[in-house]
């Protein structure tokens, strides 16, 4: 399962009113890359692929591909709003080390 807070969901829904094209979810997923090894990413999409795992939360539909699913499970996705940050913020257990920002992560 994974997890939006409350601001969370409320600027998904917010970036999903702005977008220019039609959006039926928000892709999370994981690449190579960061301070730690792993980074997390976020798109809106168009359209569920095939082999996705598709959860609603918060009447936010979430797609996550098979390989990104288990790194995330139980992620916990905040979205902070502060002088010196903003932006969407990971808290994900299944992490052996994470950066300080919440941006990437090991295992």
């Amino acid at each position: 399962m994974i997890h939006l807070t409350p601001a969370a969901v409320k600027a998904v829904q917010r970036f999903i009113r702005g977008s220019e094209n039609p959006v039926t979810g928000l892709r999370l997923m994981i690449s190579g890359g960061g301070c730690s090894g792993l980074q997390y990413g976020m798109k809106l999409e168009s359209a569920k692929n095939d082999d996705d795992w598709e959860i609603e939360v918060g009447g936010v539909t979430l797609f996550v591909d098979p390989m990104t699913h288990p790194l995330i499970d139980e992620v916990t996705i905040d979205f902070i709003d502060t002088l010196t940050h903003t932006g969407f913020k990971f808290d994900n257990p299944n992490a052996s080390a994470q950066c300080s920002c919440g941006q990437s992560f090991s295992v």
